[in-house]
């Protein structure tokens, strides 16, 4: 094993350390202890401490740390690093759960096995002393009461004691079993998987917010088909995601070799790993079930199915309390993931498709790497189609790079001189006009002169 920090996060720690818990220990827990076993970039720095967090704040206030009190109630304080965010808690043990996050109660002076025993998953629970993390046998001091360590060597998640218990604690945990397995590409143990349906209750108390956030984590991991079959088996898909669950057996035609809910997992782990991109895959063929007919020949068609998946896409995304720019990138995905640009048109249709993308401020690469994953999905070979899609990629950015005239503000006559030019002034007309003449310019970019957009006004005008 490597040593965890650089040089200058060592310094920072351990200076912390010396402030705020020379006699009484201070501990890496949670993710990062994880992910430093699997040798993953480390995230955030969780650290644990026998300090109560009042005693926290006073020792890191003394030391001259700037200190935000975000949990005081559930042991938590946040100290400055230089500019990051260090949480600290204090060991603890939990009372009752009632509202299905978190504990009414808790308790101070526990040890750290008692502080590790009330966390989500054995891989979760392990701690490593902060003196020891830059130590290169740092593995051999690891807090490992519930055997995380082992799991993390089989690749499986398993809750940590009774599942059941711990899923009627936070609610938000079954979801997170669903979300680490997508991170990090784990099997679910099977009593924890198992506990997951009858606490469905429990996570119906969950925030959506929070929902929202868990199901983006899944979605970008390595492996979200993984996590997403979880969240259909276990019910947890019908419970937040309703409108996905038409998708599920739905079959498609002789374009696709899966149905729409394996091609849409398909289509997801074929996409770049970002949340846009991701939701974009997950929802953008929500509308097919409900758009389906059969011809009589009995092919299958999916026709206006972009529209109503667009619409499924925003009332979920909303609901969700999605902001409003995923949203919109969501949406514009969604919208244009069935036009397929051909050899056979014209540069012309090939400036009115860049100029649909502009107006919804989607860049070509966005939409040109969506098209592949969905090209990718649909299970065939498909060889010939990406090579056909790489062309077309290459001639709608040379096309790009040359046409400057895409909106009114390009043209080379502004409002006040094609007001003049039609002797007229100013009004509804003549934005119907300028929409003219970017059609004509579209056709022949050569037209964007100010002698050839005056003859053009003349023409219009006379029609």
């Amino acid at each position: 094993m490597t040593r965890l920090f650089a040089d200058s996060e060592a310094q920072l720690l351990g200076k912390l350390g010396q402030v705020l818990a020379p006699d009484h220990g201070l501990a890496l827990v949670g993710g990062a202890v994880r992910d430093a076993l699997l040798e993953r970039p480390l995230g955030d720095w969780d650290l644990a401490t026998a300090l109560r967090p009042e005693e926290v704040m006073t020792r890191a206030r003394q030391g001259g740390f700037s200190v935000i009190p975000t949990g005081l109630q559930h042991g938590t304080v946040m100290v400055m690093l230089e500019g990051r965010p260090v949480e600290i808690t204090s060991y603890r043990g939990d009372g009752d759960y009632r509202d299905g996050r978190r504990p009414e109660v808790v308790r101070f002076g526990v040890t750290l096995e008692e502080d590790l025993a009330r966390r989500d998953f054995t891989v979760n629970a392990m701690a490593l002393p902060l003196e020891a993390a830059n130590d290169p046998d740092w593995a051999t001091r690891l807090v490992d009461p519930w055997g995380g360590r082992a799991d993390l060597e089989a690749r499986l998640l398993r809750a940590v004691g009774d599942p059941l218990q711990r899923f009627a604690e936070d609610g938000l945990r079954p979801l997170r079993a669903c979300r680490f397995a997508a991170q990090l590409d784990f099997e679910v143990e099977a009593g924890t998987l198992a506990a997951i349906p009858p606490r469905l209750d429990v996570a119906r108390k969950v925030a959506v917010e929070r929902v929202f956030q868990e199901m983006t984590k899944l979605l970008c991991g390595q492996a979200p088909a993984r996590g997403l079959r979880l969240l259909e088996r276990t019910g947890l898909l019908d419970l937040w995601l309703a409108e996905l669950g038409p998708m599920v057996g739905c079959l498609q035609n002789r374009h696709h070799r899966f149905d729409v809910w394996e091609h849409t997992l398909a289509v997801i782990e074929a996409l770049p790993a970002d949340p846009a991109m991701r939701w974009a895959g997950l929802l953008h063929d929500a509308g097919k079930p409900m758009s389906v007919s059969v011809d009589a020949k009995g092919e299958r068609h999916f026709y206006n199915h972009e529209t109503r998946s667009g619409d499924l896409a925003e009332a979920l995304l909303s609901r969700l309390r999605s902001s409003r720019a995923l949203i919109q990138e969501v949406l514009a995905l969604v919208r244009h993931h069935g036009q397929h640009p051909d050899p056979a048109w014209s540069d012309a249709a090939c400036r009115r498709f860049l100029t649909r993308l502009k107006r919804d401020e989607l860049p070509l690469a966005r939409w040109a790497a969506f098209r592949r994953g969905d090209l990718l999905g649909k299970g065939f070979d498909r060889a010939e189609a990406l090579a056909l899609h790489e062309r077309m990629v290459t001639r709608l950015e040379t096309l790009q790079a040359r046409f400057t005239a895409w909106t009114a503000k390009d043209l080379a006559l502004d409002g006040h001189a094609l007001a003049a030019l039609a002797q007229r002034s100013p009004g509804p007309w003549l934005g119907r006009l300028q929409g003219f003449l970017l059609e004509q310019v579209l056709e022949d970019p050569h037209l964007n002169t100010p002698e050839a957009l005056a003859r053009l006004v003349g023409e219009w005008g006379r029609e």
